[in-house]
């Protein structure tokens, strides 16, 4: 799964970035507000934490801008403003939580994982394909009922795959949602995931579409 972090503290934002890098998450990591802005426009994203007090443009115009999508991602504020109003002010705002500096990393991975329960519970936790069942928040596989254990990669690839079952997915949408910016990535990097995952649930479920990319196959 992917997040954009948006906070301008380059110190903590290495150590969040590590932290959720460590939990499975890919992470990008903006320190201004434009940049946020741009990369919600231009990117799909999972969760969002975002400062309040970013340069450029404000951590409020950048939540204003996404909810003026109809986008429901999760946001979640990390913002050293502890005052009850501003908690209010930012909920209200379209926040679905408020995380006060400084935090605990343990405690921030543990609001990302409720944040995410609650927008795959009211999405449908559930993704099926054929007998396949897909738990994005457990990171559980199973075919016909036998858990199938992927590894990070392998999962988010798979998840991608079964969100849009009708659609193709380009190796380069794969790979955005593998991989954070300035990542090195290895040209066959994908095709090597797609042997990998069709090795353990079998060769039937992903077809490859000569020259644009993968999709879920159902005969």
């Amino acid at each position: 799964m992917r997040i954009l972090l948006a906070e301008d503290d380059a110190s903590q934002a290495e150590s969040i970035k590590d932290w959720l890098e460590m939990d499975g998450y890919s992470v990008d990591w903006v320190e201004r507000g434009d940049h946020a802005i741009l990369a919600v426009e231009q990117h799909q994203y999972d969760c969002i934490l975002l400062d309040r007090g970013l340069p450029q443009a404000s951590g409020d115009e950048i939540l204003k801008t996404i909810r003026r999508q109809n986008s429901k991602t999760p946001v979640i504020f990390i913002t050293a403003k502890d005052h009850i109003h501003d908690r209010v002010e930012g909920l209200d705002l379209g926040a679905n939580d408020y995380l006060v500096k400084p935090f605990n990393l343990e405690e921030l991975s543990a609001r990302v994982r409720s944040q995410l329960r609650q927008h795959q519970a009211q999405a449908g936790q559930y993704l099926s394909f054929l007998d396949l069942q897909l738990d994005p928040q457990a990171k559980t596989l199973s075919k016909a009922g036998q858990t199938i254990n992927l590894t990070a990669k392998e999962f988010q690839i798979l998840y991608k795959l079964m969100q849009k079952p009708n659609h193709i997915l380009t190796r380069e949408q794969l790979e955005e949602s593998l991989y954070a910016w300035g990542d090195e990535i290895e040209s066959n990097a994908i095709e090597v995931f797609i042997y990998q995952i069709r090795k353990k649930i079998g060769g039937q479920y992903i077809k490859t579409i000569r020259g644009l990319g993968y999709r879920m196959h159902q005969e």
